[in-house]
Parts: C-alpha cells; sequence; structure tokens
C-alpha cells in the first residue's frame, strides 16, 4: 500500500514550481520571451568559465576513478580542506578540514543539521517571511517547525515575539540571510541581539541552542557591503551553504555543512552527518563537482546583473506606489500587493502575464514575490506592461 503521509504531501505541492510550470506552458502558446516569469530563483547569469574548465580538466588528467568514484562520506578531503582555509581566510574562525561536510547543496546542508541537534517533537524556530521548503526541511525529520511573526518594517527579527515563541523544546533557531524571499540582510546588531537573546536562553534551559544558518545567497549582496557572517557572532552555528547562486550551479547540487569550530561538541558533528546519510541515503555529491569548485573556491559569476535587475524593479514598485523594502542582496523583491488579497492579486497579474509569486505560502499575507534573475532586457520590456496591470486593475 502506498504511503498515505506522502500521498498527502502530493496535495500540497509548491506554489512557486505550480507557478513556474504554468509560465512554461504558457509561453509555448505565446512565445516565452512575452512570458514575464518571475517565479523560479534559477540564477540566469553565466557560470564562471574557469568552473567548466576545470571540469574538463579534471576529466582529462584524472583517472576515472579519481574523477567519477565515490569521494569519503564527508567528502574529498582536499575540498573539504579547501573549504576550511578559504572560511577561514575570509571570516577568521579557525575552520580545519574536520569542520567540513560536504553537501548535495544548501537543503542537504539543512536537513543534516536538523538532525544533528533536534530529537523527534523539538522544536525549530523561523522568521517570516521564510522559504517555503523549510517545513518539509525540518517537520520530516520529526521536529516541528514554528514561525515567528515578520517584522515587516525592514524585515529584521521581530524580538518581541520571538521571545514569547522561545520554550525548553526550542533546540535550535532557522535563519536565512540574505533572505528568500525579502532581499533583506540581518544587520550586525540583528545578529548581536540574537545571539544575545540565545546565550540568556541557553542558560535558562540548561541546554545548547544552535542557529542553523542558510546561507545560499551569501555572495549577492548589493551597495559593495558586505554580509555579516553569523558564525562570527554566536559559536553555536552551523552554516549551510550552497554554491548554486555564487558560481550559477544550481543543477549540480553542490554545498557543504560548516561547524562553528567552537560550536560544543563542534568535533563530533561531521562523523554525525556522516550517520545521518546512512538513514537518509544522502551519500556522497558528484566528485567531479566537489573538486571542480574546490578549484574555484573564491570565485563568483558575474553577479552585478542582480543589483541592476533590483534598482530597475524597485525604482519602478515605488513610482507605481507599492510598499517595498529595498533588497540588501540575493535576487529576490517582496513588495505588498495592492490588495489584502496577494492570490488574487497575482492572478489578475497573469492576465497580463506577468507571473508573480503569492506570499502566503511563505509566512506572512498581502504580499508577493519577484525573482529577478532574469535578463535585464526582460525586465527592462515588463516595466510598461506593470504599469498598464496597476492603471488598468487598480486606478
Amino acid at each position: 500500500m502506498l504511503s498515505q503521509h506522502y500521498k498527502d504531501m502530493c496535495n500540497s505541492a509548491s506554489v512557486i514550481r505550480a507557478l513556474s510550470v504554468y509560465a512554461t506552458e504558457r509561453g509555448k502558446e505565446i512565445g516565452y520571451e512575452n512570458v514575464f516569469d518571475y517565479t523560479l530563483g534559477n540564477p540566469s547569469v553565466p557560470v564562471p568559465d574557469a568552473f567548466n574548465d576545470a571540469i574538463i580538466d579534471i576529466l582529462k588528467t584524472k583517472s576515472s576513478a579519481e574523477a567519477h568514484g565515490y569521494s569519503p562520506n564527508p567528502g574529498n578531503p582536499e575540498v573539504r580542506s579547501i573549504v576550511a582555509d578559504s572560511l577561514k581566510r575570509r571570516f577568521g574562525l579557525p575552520y580545519e578540514q574536520k569542520h567540513i561536510f560536504m553537501t548535495s547543496a544548501a537543503a542537504s546542508a539543512i536537513a543534516h543539521a536538523v538532525r544533528c541537534v533536534a530529537a523527534p517533537g523539538d522544536e525549530v524556530l523561523t522568521f517570516a517571511p521564510h522559504f517555503p521548503e523549510y517545513y518539509p526541511y525540518i517537520n520530516e525529520t520529526g521536529a516541528i517547525l514554528r514561525t515567528v511573526p515578520a517584522q515587516t518594517e525592514d524585515f529584521q527579527i521581530n524580538f518581541e515575539e520571538f521571545e514569547k515563541m522561545m520554550n525548553p523544546k526550542v533546540q535550535a533557531v532557522l535563519i536565512n540571510t540574505p533572505n528568500n524571499p525579502t532581499g533583506a540582510a540581518y544587520s550586525a546588531e540583528t545578529l548581536k541581539k540574537l545571539a544575545a537573546v540565545l546565550l540568556a536562553k541557553q542558560d535558562e534551559y540548561g541546554h545548547e541552542i544552535f542557529i542553523i544558518s542558510d546561507e545560499p545567497y551569501r555572495e549577492i549582496v548589493f551597495d559593495n557591503a558586505e554580509t555579516p557572517y553569523v558564525s562570527a557572532f554566536y559559536d553555536n552555528t552551523l552554516s549551510c551553504y550552497s554554491f548554486s547562486k555564487s558560481l550559477s550551479i544550481p543543477g549540480e547540487r553542490i554545498g557543504y555543512l560548516a561547524v562553528n569550530p567552537k560550536a560544543k561538541d563542534a568535533d563530533m558533528i561531521v562523523p554525525m552527518c556522516v550517520q545521518i546519510s546512512r538513514g537518509t541515503g544522502h551519500n556522497c555529491p558528484s566528485s567531479v563537482i566537489q573538486q571542480a569548485v574546490g578549484r574555484c573556491i573564491d570565485m563568483t559569476s558575474d553577479l552585478k546583473v542582480y543589483e541592476k535587475n533590483m534598482n530597475i524593479l524597485y525604482d519602478e514598485l515605488k513610482a507605481l506606489g507599492f510598499e517595498v523594502v529595498r533588497p540588501s542582496g540575493t535576487f529576490y523583491i517582496f513588495p505588498r500587493a495592492l490588495e489584502d488579497d496577494a492570490n488574487a492579486f497575482c492572478e489578475k497579474a497573469k492576465k497580463y502575464d506577468l507571473i508573480m509569486v503569492p506570499s502566503d505560502s511563505f509566512g506572512v499575507k498581502g504580499y508577493f514575490r519577484m525573482a529577478y534573475c532574469i535578463e535585464t532586457e526582460k525586465v527592462e520590456r515588463s516595466i510598461p506592461v506593470l504599469r498598464r496591470f496597476v492603471e488598468e486593475t487598480y486606478r
């Protein structure tokens, strides 16, 4: 008999993916160039030539076993050392190879991190708005995800509500900075306050509380700023990183979990991840791709286009009267809809072939997300369509 649990999950599929499929099908009717698809966070800038060159060189110069064989369960040792050295150099923490576990991108890193620090029935808190897939990432472990209401003025942390929701069952706090869907990055002040709250609660409850820091957009920041590194503010932090966005390689599914060397029992966490992999079937990411990212560790794609696209959209949205917090990074913007029902707003926009994601599944009502990781030319062509939609529907 088929599992009823997973049959039920089929009825709650990703809204983002459903809208992306709609946009693709609509493109078959009118030409995809005429569909302004702001649904999926699929990087649009090219992969660095050096990454492709690295793959070619590995395939040409390595033996078949070196290129295609299993890596050890924690990942390729040389690549783990390269990652540790990069983090140590960039952020000043004493990472070593033993603190790095290679994963199938950030999603896998989060899945391992939660299982390391939370048991079934424990609670994990996160902050609205957040990536909808956090629910299956957490709840499928047996832990329970609870969402702290948003602070919509600037999308920093709503500390008043956060402290109300803290209780002895909370084992971890899952954060995402810069954030999907808002583009907001937590300030140093926010992270200092978060660390202070958690340190006090650790003492009160008599157990560790870990931060699980989801960081796939760490390199996509605007105005020449730098995103504060979460582990620098709080020792019990597990950093979950993906190269999907920084190198434009989401289909390669490569990332890592980095254990703060100062965390409680830090040396136990990577060996625990190895054991977790035995139960989840994760095993090891691609050997070739691990080696390729090792050769390109501090490179990124040319990410400037995202800031250009953001400025075009932000300026136009403001001119049209939308309430919107200016993103600090990522390739998302999160305006308030022009009516309370974001689903109705996005349905009306679809009639103009503007495909955007309503905010309900992100844990906030009345907003919508635009993923502007598309060609700038298409962003510019969408502007008069957006104006016409607003003028004809809401003026």
